[in-house]
């Protein structure tokens, strides 16, 4: 089974092309460009290295969710896009998910933090020294809160993504359980781990049309927040 994989779902654009046990492509980019500048030009470029068609493929599976609401919104209109077009099922494949799937072999607990503003992040708990393992299903939460989740469960913990160099000081000041910081290249997306663990899930039957995919934002926009917060300023103010 041949599938294309989009993360555009943080700092991190990727663009992938997996096949059963292997990575035919990978292209990866976290330097100054937007998303909407890289994702479809690293999508030319995976035809062009490979010499595949995008028909060839058998499915998509695309970071479904959290991360930034730009971004999600770029890689599931592309991946929507492509699925209509080509005729090809979505794989909807979480983000943090993803991100800890990247781990394989790791003792203890992996924890993705992606940075969410405000002193939240986007994160889950997971195992991944045989089998694949959710402890904590992917959320926003307090950094603080989370630090307690940890320290209750006891046990080491890495943790990778972008919300690690925004909260190393908060997290060495309050998780109290052994932990370690994921090295450079395994720290942020990456396209092949969506399209991984998107074979296991096409594998499972877990696949959408593409009319149907939605992100998950897990949260509301800054601008939806603003809107609330100004309708309720104007019913109390209403005589």
């Amino acid at each position: 089974m041949r599938i294309l994989a989009l993360d555009s779902s943080g700092l991190t654009a990727s663009v992938a092309v997996v096949e059963d046990e292997q990575i035919l492509f990978e292209y990866t980019m976290n330097y100054k460009k937007t998303h909407s500048q890289t994702l479809l030009p690293m999508l030319d470029e995976a035809v062009r290295m490979t010499g595949l068609s995008l028909g060839s493929v058998d499915a998509i599976a695309v970071a479904g969710g959290p991360g930034s609401f730009t971004g999600l919104r770029i890689g599931s209109a592309t991946a929507k896009g492509l699925g209509l077009a080509l005729d090809k099922p979505l794989i909807h494949v979480p983000t943090v998910d993803a991100m800890a799937y990247r781990m394989f072999g790791c003792s203890g607990l992996i924890c993705p933090i992606m940075d969410a503003r405000r002193n939240q992040v986007y994160t889950g708990i997971y195992r991944f020294e045989e089998k694949f393992e959710t402890v904590k299903e992917q959320l926003a939460e307090d950094i603080t809160v989370l630090a307690g989740m940890l320290n209750e469960l006891g046990e080491r913990v890495v943790f990778l993504g972008d919300g690690v160099p925004v909260y190393r000081e908060k997290i060495e000041e309050t998780v109290k359980v052994p932990y370690v910081f994921a090295p450079p290249h395994m720290c942020r997306q990456s396209a092949a781990a969506v399209g991984a663990l998107g074979l296991v899930y096409a594998k499972e039957g877990k696949t959408e049309h593409a009319r149907d995919h939605k992100p998950d934002y897990l949260r509301m926009s800054q601008a939806e927040r603003e809107r609330l917060e100004r309708e309720k300023e104007q019913q109390h103010d209403c005589p």
